[in-house]
């Protein structure tokens, strides 16, 4: 296996229509494929516009079956133009069990991994517990054709322990298929500041796990005008070193192509061996909460 893997991140502009975004998500994983690209990720429930700025029963009517009919035509897709799909989807597990989830499908257009969201955040206007069950898979790597990768989501972002765990599993990549941005009314104070920790802790990961990091975002406006949110778009990817090896714009759809040199994932852990010199036998206190003596 060559350790160059050549990745394509799919920010998107979703419509109103499930058809219309699956077409366009279809169309630019072929545009994709046309430049040579390996792996493909799209963003975080793209099917849809962002459901879950409200608590809506009728919402659940969007969730499918993981295999289901997104499954089939992607499966399809990837078989015929050779190429990994990196697939996030609202998944119905059984009747009142759902989960905010993402499937490899891999070159031979089979399901070759499937990961559950395991932090479901319940912030204004991000109302995943009404939907989601937390993720009852764990935390996962897949050996590819090119390359170990782990699939975490959005909210898996913020927490290093997430990132670490699918790093001991494996991964050299992990990707987050992502949906998030600003509140418009909120913007204008805390916009750059929350954009920049949102790169600060992806940087972060990739630093501390000697990994790459890829996020992949949607752009647009999305919800009521009073309570929209902007989705900030800044697809981007993190070299184990945390330095930026692609990126996109704040508001455009587009397809970012790089690629990535796995072999540095064994070159900087040798100079920087932060997973050697890890304390395992005192680290017993991340079992508690910050309450617990």
């Amino acid at each position: 296996m060559s350790s160059l893997t050549k990745v394509a991140l799919v920010q998107m502009k979703m419509d109103a229509d499930s058809k219309k975004n699956l077409s366009k998500a279809i169309e630019k994983i072929k545009l994709a494929k046309k430049k040579g690209v390996q792996i493909v990720c799209l963003p975080e429930l793209f099917l849809t516009h962002y459901f879950c700025q409200e608590e809506n029963h009728d919402n659940f009517a969007i969730a499918e079956k993981i295999p289901g009919r997104t499954t089939d035509a992607l499966c399809e897709l990837a078989k015929k133009i050779s190429i990994i799909i990196i697939v996030p989807l609202f998944e119905k597990k059984v009747s009142g069990l759902y989960h905010n989830s993402c499937v490899v499908i891999d070159e031979k257009g089979k399901i070759f991994g499937h990961y559950r969201k395991m932090h479901i955040p319940d912030d204004p206007q991000y109302y995943e517990k009404f939907y989601f069950t937390p993720g009852d898979l764990g935390f996962k790597s897949f050996n590819t054709k090119h390359g170990k990768i782990g699939t975490l989501i959005c909210w898996d972002q913020w927490f290093p322990e997430a990132a670490r765990l699918t790093a001991l599993k494996g991964a050299e990549i992990i990707f987050y298929p992502t949906a998030i941005g600003w509140h418009l009314r909120e913007k204008k104070e805390f916009g750059k500041s929350q954009l920049n920790a949102w790169l600060t802790i992806q940087r972060s990961h990739a630093i501390a796990n000697g990994v790459f990091v890829v996020s992949v975002n949607r752009v647009g406006i999305e919800g009521k005008k009073d309570k929209a949110i902007e989705f900030w778009g800044n697809s981007i990817v993190f070299d184990p070193n945390g330095n930026i090896i692609a990126e996109a714009s704040n508001d455009k759809e587009e397809i970012i192509i790089c690629n990535i040199d796995l072999s540095k994932v064994e070159k900087v852990r040798q100079h920087w061996p932060f997973l050697r010199d890890r304390r395992i036998d005192q680290y017993h206190g991340l079992l508690k909460n910050p309450s617990d003596e």
